[in-house]
């Protein structure tokens, strides 16, 4: 039976906001919805929210699931940066879309880049994350997948994540099967770990399902 990936990472929104502004935004739905802030395009830096970082029980924490990191302000970077390194019983997971933009290196080991990649024209936010971000470990989530991406270079990714378009977006488009397969045949050639996330499961079946964590994702929270 597959996992929700929910159970082994669990956000934690100490930014909030986005200037990219993509049509599929869920968190911008959820932040219009919920009335968390006044403008979702202008992001804010919920200080406040540091002190989750402080909990001993080893958790793995996406940082950037309603904001990208390619906004975050530099004060703000260094403050979580240093409230992480302070506590490695964590695996923090951070996102952008927009890796060119950015200029950082980290040494934690437990700080995961990543890129998100939704169709072939973006692939190259793969090679832009190696070269505009230095960190120990790499991650790339296909999510939502909007059509086949042949040819990935996967070169330093330590892991993958494949999804669909969730919610009632017209126009919306669900991922191919073949879509699917086609980077999950990419990601294994290269002996990488790969998650698809729980929605894939009525395109694909249940039977075709692979969620494979990092081995240092092991230890922590699942």
């Amino acid at each position: 039976m597959s996992h929700c990936i929910k159970s082994f990472i669990q956000n934690l929104n100490i930014v909030i906001g986005c200037t990219i502004g993509c049509s599929y935004c869920y968190a911008r739905n959820n932040c219009r919805r919920f009335h968390i802030t006044d403008d979702f395009s202008v992001p804010e830096y919920m200080s406040r929210k540091l002190r989750l970082l402080d909990n001993p029980r080893p958790h793995n924490f996406l940082l950037t699931g309603m904001s990208d990191f390619s906004d975050w302000h530099p004060e703000w970077t260094d403050e979580i940066f240093d409230r992480i390194a302070r506590n490695p019983q964590h695996a923090c997971l951070f996102l952008t879309k927009h890796p060119e933009r950015i200029n950082f290196h980290t040494d934690l080991d437990n700080v995961w880049m990543g890129v998100t990649v939704t169709c072939e024209a973006e692939k190259r936010r793969i090679a832009d994350l190696r070269r505009h971000i230095g960190a120990r470990h790499y991650h790339v989530t296909f999510e939502p997948l909007f059509g086949d991406i042949p040819d990935l270079d996967l070169e330093g990714i330590d892991w993958v994540v494949i999804g669909t378009e969730t919610g009632r977006r017209k126009g919306k488009i669900e991922a191919n099967p073949q879509w699917i397969a086609h980077i999950a045949n990419q990601a294994k050639a290269c002996g990488i770990p790969l998650v698809m996330k729980e929605e894939l499961v009525p395109i694909i079946g249940e039977e075709k399902m692979i969620q494979e964590l990092p081995q240092s994702f092991i230890h922590q929270r699942l």
